[in-house]
């Protein structure tokens, strides 16, 4: 949403109450197109399990791929991008983390992986290769 954009890009982190509502959304739309039988991928931070929660709403098959590295690297591609979240915001982020647990449908992948090896592991884990 706009106002979460905004807070974002003051520099301000988004507490819980900020991201139900995106959540929400996000898993209805999900929901929609898994109705209609069609395939969806997005991205988003879904840091804490109860925000994977509200989005496994969107459909049982929910698969999340959970992005790890070093906080270097991550902060070296934060600031060589433009972007509306600012790279002093990581720490909040990696605060609030809850990584994937052995009972949620997942993957981790390492972000120093090129793009290409990244999209083959998942698509491999998904059988879809």
């Amino acid at each position: 949403p706009p106002a979460n954009v905004a807070k974002m890009r003051e520099g301000i982190a988004l507490t819980d109450a900020d991201r139900w509502g995106w959540l929400e959304s996000l898993a209805d739309w999900t929901a929609e197109r898994e109705a209609r039988g069609e395939p969806t991928i997005i991205t988003c931070s879904a840091l804490r399990r109860a925000y994977r929660d509200v989005l496994r709403r969107g459909g049982e098959d929910t698969f999340f791929v959970h992005s790890t590295g070093d906080k270097r690297t991550i902060l070296e591609r934060m600031n060589a991008r433009d972007h509306f979240m600012p790279p002093s915001l990581l720490e909040s982020q990696l605060d609030t983390l809850e990584p994937l647990q052995p009972d949620e449908h997942g993957m981790e992948v390492d972000v120093a992986l090129p793009v290409d090896r990244i999209a083959a592991l998942v698509l491999a884990r998904l059988d879809l290769a």
